[in-house]
């Protein structure tokens, strides 16, 4: 009898004991059902964190993908979005004689790196999540993004960001007419001068006519300014390095105001031999990461002045950048440093890579068309001689009579990009190698057809 007593006694105390243990957890750990979360455990997100995990779990066949503010069906469930060239409800059908568009520079290629790290790179803010237009100091820019940005190209050592300033901006796109801004003169009776080297990103052009401001004026290439305005130093150029289209790295021909765009200046495009230390950098996410819907970009400012005509720039026309586009570049940042960045850039360089060995292989059959050389350099992040693999293939057309190049792939079926558009010939035109891997292999097949009817037989893919 007291045998079994001293059994019962145990299996109570025992009992008890889970019994606290399950309610401390719960206390602690468990949901309260309040929109407060109060405790350390999942309450309001759940529901949230639920969502987001169903949506991504619809694969689209892998030929597309579904969003939490995409469309729905008519029992409110998200639905696929599909890439180009593929239909149906779960995007597996491909569509016959579908055009390969390698007109835009979208950044899809790393979207699977981002698939393979969803734990890390997801974030979920709650609805109270920095309401207010600043921070708790004043300003719109977070600290620690910006020393996250900071410890990124200490890393990658493509810049020097010591004793300099930092401006964010809404992609590198807004920062472009900012440093134009900051750059032109105020004083002068003649409006700055702002150049860019022919071929040149477009909406250097594009942005200074828009906004068609009385303090600076688009003109033009800067080689031809210089030969007819050798008086007239009032000019603020662009230096875009590896350049948009060729991906040549580039420097200042004029030495003076300059604004170096360095939105692919990055290892999986280009091999990083020095730092950069120009007196005002650009840089974007779109082109490191690859979230261009983020529209998150940042310069990097030597002169305190210039750095402030920036930020006043900034603050008039949006009063700083979405707190919660600060969040999630924050969040990105915090990845791609992992490892020192080994494991970022070696995927993202491998596919860019990749992409160029089958590029190239292709036009080295072919002597109607031609592609840019591209210089073998030291790698100071690697530290290894590498290739460059640029965003963009820039395509000659090498036939006399075929003078516009666009015309000739499109009529392959090849959307591309024509060369006046960068104010070149259109002999040429630019081809994107960073959409996704659908897209690069559909440009590969009809690449690949069009190179094997020199020699008068069709080959498939």
């Amino acid at each position: 009898m007291r045998k079994t007593k001293k059994y019962c006694y145990g299996f109570c105390v025992f009992t008890s004991i889970i019994i606290n243990i399950l309610f401390t957890i719960n206390l602690y750990f468990g949901g309260g059902g309040g929109g407060g979360g109060g405790g350390c455990g999942l309450s309001w997100s759940e529901k949230a964190a639920a969502e987001a995990e169903a949506v991504a779990a619809i694969s689209c066949s892998g030929h597309g993908r579904a969003y939490l503010d995409g469309s729905v069906d008519s029992d409110g469930r998200p639905v696929c979005e599909c890439y180009a060239c593929h239909v149906g409800i779960d995007c597996s059908q491909l569509s016959p004689g579908c055009a390969a568009d390698a007109d835009s520079g979208d950044p899809i290629f790393l979207e699977p790196f981002w698939m393979q790290h969803p734990t890390n790179s997801a974030i979920l803010v709650s609805g109270w999540h920095r309401m207010s237009y600043g921070y708790n100091d004043k300003s719109y820019m977070s600290v620690e993004l910006e020393n996250y940005i900071r410890k990124l190209h200490s890393i990658v050592g493509n810049a020097i960001t010591e004793d300099r300033y930092i401006v964010f901006g809404i992609g590198s796109s807004q920062l472009l007419n900012a440093a134009v801004y900051a750059l032109s003169s105020e004083t002068s009776s003649s409006p700055s001068n702002v150049v860019a080297s022919i071929p040149f990103y477009p909406m250097y052009r594009t942005q200074t006519v828009f906004f068609n401001s009385k303090n600076f004026q688009f003109q033009g290439d800067t080689k031809a300014w210089q030969l007819n305005n050798s008086t007239n130093m009032d000019v603020v150029e662009f230096v875009t390095s590896p350049n948009n289209p060729d991906g040549e790295l580039k420097k200042s021909v004029l030495g003076g105001k300059t604004i170096y765009d360095h939105a692919y200046f990055w290892p999986h495009f280009t091999p990083v031999p020095a730092p950069s230390d120009q007196d005002l950098m650009l840089f974007t996410l779109s082109k490191l990461t690859g979230h261009a819907g983020s529209r998150f970009g940042w310069a990097v400012i030597k002169d305190k002045d210039v750095y402030e005509k920036m930020l006043a720039y900034i603050k008039v026309a949006d009063l700083g950048i979405s707190k919660d586009t600060q969040l999630r570049v924050l969040k990105l940042l915090k990845v791609v440093v992992e490892d020192e960045g080994k494991t970022f850039f070696k995927f993202a360089y491998n596919k860019m890579k990749d992409r160029w060995d089958a590029l190239t292989s292709v036009f080295s059959k072919s002597t109607r068309f031609s592609i840019q050389h591209r210089h073998p350099l030291q790698c100071t992040f690697f530290n290894e001689t590498r290739l460059a693999s640029p965003a963009y293939a820039w395509v000659k057309c090498e036939r006399e009579e075929e003078d516009d190049c666009k015309a000739v792939l499109e009529a392959a079926n090849i959307i591309g990009r024509a060369g006046s558009m960068f104010s070149d010939k259109d002999r040429h035109v630019r081809l994107s190698l960073i959409k996704s891997q659908d897209d690069f292999d559909l440009l590969l097949q009809r690449l690949t057809e069009l190179v094997s009817l020199e020699n008068g037989s069709i080959q498939t893919m």
